[in-house]
């Protein structure tokens, strides 16, 4: 299982207590991979978790679309609560916050594999690498109920449905194949926003664990009234690193 704790220190703030451990939320996961990865807070100062589809392949366990499990989501949970008896609270704005049509901790969902991700510091936008399955890649900018479309697409194109109905979708932002890349395996990492290499001002930086490529995309391109999504990408550097976090 997944499991999200808060741990206090110590009188002199030296080390965390093991004993002081509250358990905030734990999910099943039903396999071992696809577990998602990434955990902060955002500028509103609720927190955020990504967790993947449960595992397998092809979404086996049927999660991807499904908004009644917490699995292949963004969530948003607000854990400033003063009774010991509720671990967290649901921020008003989350788009099931009554639970009517959906978990009220869900953000986002339709995604795979969140594997990193990030706010940009200048506009507050999220950016996420989605881990594909076999042969697409893909960044996201996260929005409020946003659908992401596993396992109808896989990246900008149709993958596991007859009809490919892309009415109420998200796509990515920009993706890469496997093919053109060697890739297989995306890791989200930050928008550019130092003044020591003005030329990479505003660039989304992400790479591939597989390659250890390291790619840039124009962030600037991206709009939250909507967006073509045709951004292009550029690879920065080669490395020989299994890049897993940046």
């Amino acid at each position: 299982s997944a499991r999200l704790s808060r741990f206090s220190l110590n009188t002199n703030n030296t080390r965390f207590m093991r004993e002081s451990e509250k358990v905030i939320l734990e999910v099943t996961q039903p396999a071992r991979n696809h577990n998602g990865g990434g955990l902060g807070f955002g500028p509103d100062g609720f927190l955020y978790l990504s967790l993947g589809d449960g595992g397998a392949a092809n979404d086996l366990f049927g999660q991807g679309q499904n908004t009644n499990t917490l699995l292949a989501t963004m969530l948003r949970i607000d854990i400033d609560v003063q009774d010991d008896t509720v671990p967290y609270t649901i921020p008003a704005g989350n788009p099931f916050a009554d639970g009517v049509n959906g978990r009220p901790e869900i953000y986002a969902y339709g995604l795979r594999n969140p594997w990193r991700w990030s706010f940009d510091r200048l506009t507050g936008d999220l950016w996420l690498g989605d881990v594909g399955q076999g042969a697409i890649e893909e960044i996201n900018v996260i929005e409020r109920g946003g659908n992401y479309g596993w396992p109808i697409m896989e990246g900008s194109s149709c993958y596991n449905s007859d009809s490919c109905d892309r009415s109420g979708l998200n796509l990515p932002f920009t993706d890469y194949r496997h093919s053109e890349t060697g890739g297989c395996s995306v890791t989200g990492g930050y928008i550019y926003r130092g003044s020591a290499l003005p030329n990479l001002q505003g660039t989304y930086i992400f790479g591939d664990f597989c390659t250890g490529a390291i790619y840039g995309t124009d962030a600037s391109g991206y709009s939250s009234s909507g967006s073509s999504y045709t951004a292009q990408w550029n690879e920065l550097l080669d490395t020989s690193l299994g890049i897993s976090s940046f």
